[in-house]
């Protein structure tokens, strides 16, 4: 794993964590979507995509 994919997956493990103590409302709902883009990007081993996904779950969160 190259360090730039073990940042990735350490992104996706704290942007997880952040939703999951998250409220239930409209921002979580988009964060999820996000998230799920983000894994969907992570599977296909494309990082810039995933960490995109990322940045906007957190924002959405915010």
């Amino acid at each position: 794993m190259t360090p730039e994919q073990n940042t990735t997956t350490e992104k996706m493990k704290s942007v997880k964590a952040a939703w999951d103590k998250a409220p239930s409302g409209p921002k979580k709902d988009a964060a999820l979507k996000h998230y799920q883009a983000a894994e969907k990007a992570h599977t296909a081993k494309n990082d810039a995509e995933t960490n995109k996904e990322l940045e906007a779950a957190t924002q959405a969160l915010a």
